[in-house]
């Protein structure tokens, strides 16, 4: 049940859903010319405690079933075509609260309903997937259709990576990469890294080079992200500055780069931000 609606200056939507045994997740409608994408949840909160991440704050309650993760995107697309006027589908990211591939089956059962349903029918690549690394789901990944990947990488050192993301040390990145690196990839499709910058953390010259000599030999793009700041962190975000200088590095050094924008930051609606309000 669509329980909440929130509207950011810069036209994201945040949606809170209330299930049936009273636990909340949130959503986000996300706008990019006029078409839009669905950001949706696969877990009531998340067990890795990446500690960038607000939503690994609450610990993870459950797994949401394939039911309630579609439903999630029905109601958010009807919301959509009676509010604003869009009849076009929406493409869907699972990077709302949880890790998808630690809910495999009922994010498998989900994609194939929104691949082959009449009046949905979305092609493989309007789905993605990101990852923070879960080993034992990334192993079974290419059971789904040809779907985007989208790794949280977010540090190139390993010891680095482990002192913000607690996953890498049962599934080190290092790991990671060798079982992505023989996935098979269309023409025009490439494994997204997703990179947050933290300021002096891992923004420096140093980091851009490790990043390089970890994804080379893969058909990677890298998507830059600044740190979204929530209540309690002590991170902050490079600065526009840090951020165009990162991504120059990398470009110098012939890595596909692009800056993802943060939107709906002013109703905790960005990329790490997301939490049931009941934990917050």
């Amino acid at each position: 049940m669509l329980a909440k609606i929130q509207h950011s200056i810069d036209g994201t939507i945040k949606m809170l859903f209330k299930l049936s045994d009273g636990q909340l997740v949130e959503t986000v409608a996300l706008v990019f010319r006029k078409k839009y994408t669905l950001c949706l949840s696969s877990q009531v909160g998340c067990r890795f405690n990446c500690v960038f991440c607000f939503t690994g704050k609450q610990k993870l309650q459950r797994s949401l079933t394939a039911k309630e993760i579609i439903d999630q995107y029905l109601a958010a697309w009807n919301y959509l075509k009676e509010n604003k006027k869009t009849i076009a589908t929406a493409n869907i990211v699972f990077m709302g609260q949880g890790e998808p591939l630690d809910n495999f089956e009922a994010i498998k059962e989900s994609i194939l309903y929104f691949m082959q349903t009449d009046g949905i029918k979305l092609g493989p690549r309007q789905i993605t997937i990101s990852t923070a690394g879960y080993l034992p789901g990334l192993k079974r990944f290419l059971e789904l259709p040809p779907i985007n990947l989208a790794i949280s990488l977010h540090c190139a050192d390993s010891v680095k990576r482990s002192q913000i993301m607690p996953i890498n040390k049962k599934y080190p990145i290092e790991d990671i990469i060798n079982v992505v690196k023989n996935f098979p990839l269309a023409k025009k499709q490439y494994i997204a890294f997703e990179y947050l910058l933290i300021k002096n953390f891992n923004d420096q010259i140093d980091d851009a080079y490790g990043l390089f000599g970890l994804i080379k030999e893969l058909k990677a793009i890298v998507n830059l992200i600044p740190f979204n700041p929530y209540p309690g962190t002590l991170f902050e975000r490079s600065s526009k500055d840090e951020v165009d200088e990162f991504k120059q590095w990398l470009v110098k050094l012939r890595l596909r780069t692009m800056i993802r924008a943060s939107r709906g930051l002013d109703i905790m609606a960005a990329c790490g931000q997301l939490r049931s309000p009941d934990h917050r």
